[in-house]
């Protein structure tokens, strides 16, 4: 199938902001798009309407393969599956790499599932009286407790889950348990836990309970409802494979990918797995410091929490002007601020390994890239560090014309309001080409 260059599409001003642009593509996904995007979604992740706006432009369609190396909690590649698009995706991360391929599985049949959660939640419940009545609440193990944020679960819906969760990894092979699991994350997300989540995440108003077993069962009875309406046998198969971006993925053939849209991490100080503990940990995901530290070091490095000693990625980056010329500003805005905590002293560090992690990614993604495919990346400025404005898209762009990419154009995709100053930062997606 032939890829085509979209036309007609200017690069849109970096200084006006159509409103248009706003309404087209809120923060929030929209109602028809809820089917199986609602089964568990990052808190932020983009909305499955754009994704489909650029797999029209780039005019894929069955037969094409697409690739998101950076898959998340797998919006891109449900919107492929859902119009009959084979997909491909990269996520290190467990609690995400569970979500996205439970979300591409659509095989259990969505009335036993039901009775199968009714049964183990009817078993869960009687068990949650019975030692609430008397008994010694359940807890985590300290080292495990640790990890969690303070206070994002009170010690009687913790109780709950605990006993929850035991019934679903203790039956005798219950039917679809990966989608039983999900739920419970959900639930634990929008139910259950006390955490908000704004700009970034944090403890909300606490609950001295919570409707766990109700509220896990109102999440399975969306996934049955979604079954109901979804035909796994057209769908051609999505895979997610356990994999850093920033590597060559080996497992992918060359020149078999036509096109990739995807969302990298922003380079800010938002702590991608902190954003997703609760669930990470109460899954089993993550019991230790050890192993979250394994996990993070996968990672794009995008904040300052994710930085180690023996991180390389910097070196990428060593001979680009505007990134070193970016990261010492930081460093001169730092110290005249007289900032000087260790997180605040990693500032300029954190931004040369980002766009040198990036760099490696776009280096990486060559081998697999078919001649002439097509790229989506959708990349925010930021002003995270000092308030010193970080255009990612403009930098990026210039990284990847370097590495031999076509920057066709960047699009506008939305506004959000900077977190200190309230400014609109604009989100962007940066438009590639293999040639």
């Amino acid at each position: 199938m032939r890829r085509l260059l979209p036309l007609g599409a200017p690069a849109l001003s970096r200084t006006r902001i159509p409103s248009a642009a706003r309404r087209r593509f809120p923060n929030r996904p929209l109602r028809r798009d809820a089917p199986v995007h609602r089964w568990y979604r990052f808190v932020l992740s983009f909305p499955p309407d754009l994704v489909r706006r650029y797999l029209a432009d780039f005019q894929l369609g069955p037969g094409a393969r697409l690739l998101d190396p950076f898959c998340g909690t797998g919006t891109t590649l449900v919107e492929c599956r859902k119009l009959g698009i084979g997909a491909l995706g990269l996520e290190p991360a467990p609690m995400a790499r569970f979500a996205s391929t439970v979300k591409l599985d659509w095989q259990p049949e969505p009335d036993r599932l039901l009775t199968t959660a009714t049964k183990l939640a009817d078993r869960a419940a009687s068990e949650i009286r019975r030692t609430l009545a008397s008994g010694p609440r359940r807890r985590l193990p300290d080292a495990t407790g640790r990890l969690l944020i303070k206070n994002s679960i009170s010690p009687i819906p913790l109780h709950r889950v605990l006993i929850l969760r035991d019934h679903l990894s203790g039956a005798p092979a219950p039917y679809a348990v990966s989608h039983l699991r999900l739920a419970l994350a959900a639930a634990l997300v929008r139910d259950i836990g006390n955490l908000r989540f704004g700009p970034a995440v944090g403890v909300g108003r606490k609950k001295a309970d919570a409707p766990v077993v109700s509220g896990w069962l109102a999440r399975v009875g969306e996934i049955c409802d979604d079954l109901r309406t979804l035909d796994d046998r057209r769908a051609p198969p999505a895979v997610v494979l356990p994999a850093d971006a920033r590597r060559d993925p080996t497992e992918i053939e060359s020149h078999s990918v036509d096109a990739i849209i995807t969302s990298p991490p922003y380079p800010n100080e938002k702590d991608y797995t902190r954003t997703t503990r609760l669930e990470t940990v109460l899954l089993g995901f993550a019991s230790s410091q050890p192993e979250l530290r394994t996990i993070k070091k996968t990672l794009l490095r995008s904040n300052t929490r994710g930085v180690y000693k023996h991180d390389g990625d910097a070196a990428w980056v060593e001979d680009r002007p505007e990134i070193q010329r970016l990261a010492a500003k930081i460093e001169r805005r730092r110290q005249a601020l007289g900032k000087t905590s260790g997180f605040e002293r990693m500032y300029s560090r954190v931004t040369r390994l980002y766009f040198g992690g990036m760099t490696r990614h776009l280096a990486s993604m060559r081998r697999v890239l078919k001649p002439g495919a097509m790229l989506a990346y959708v990349v925010g400025d930021q002003a995270s560090y000092l308030r010193v404005m970080i255009r990612t898209g403009q930098l990026l762009a210039g990284i990847a014309e370097s590495l031999g990419y076509e920057h066709v154009r960047t699009d506008l995709f939305r506004t959000r309001p900077a977190t200190a100053t309230r400014q609109q930062l604009r989100e962007e997606v940066l438009v590639l080409r293999r040639p």
